[in-house]
């Protein structure tokens, strides 16, 4: 499972909402600054391309705090018993 191996490698959900933040504002910036040196078709593109990483990465930072969620329950159980 995907989300289990990356939990394990030490990424959070929190990581993947900061990523998700990141991708947005770097979606931003490189429309910006390829608006200025390329012809406007390319510049749309490329930040469409890199905002298309968001949805991503908050559909796995989603992903991550469930199984956080589920492994804090079954922490507490296994605690309680």
């Amino acid at each position: 499972m995907v989300v289990q191996k990356l939990h394990d490698a030490g990424v959070t959900s929190e990581h993947a909402y900061m990523a998700a933040t990141a991708s947005i504002g770097l979606s931003l910036v490189s429309w910006l600054t390829s608006s200025r040196t390329e012809d406007l078709e390319r510049a749309d593109r490329w930040g469409i391309f890199v905002g298309e990483w968001a949805p991503t990465f908050f559909a796995l930072g989603l992903a991550l705090a469930n199984y956080e969620e589920r492994e804090q329950r079954l922490g507490a159980k296994d605690a309680i018993s």
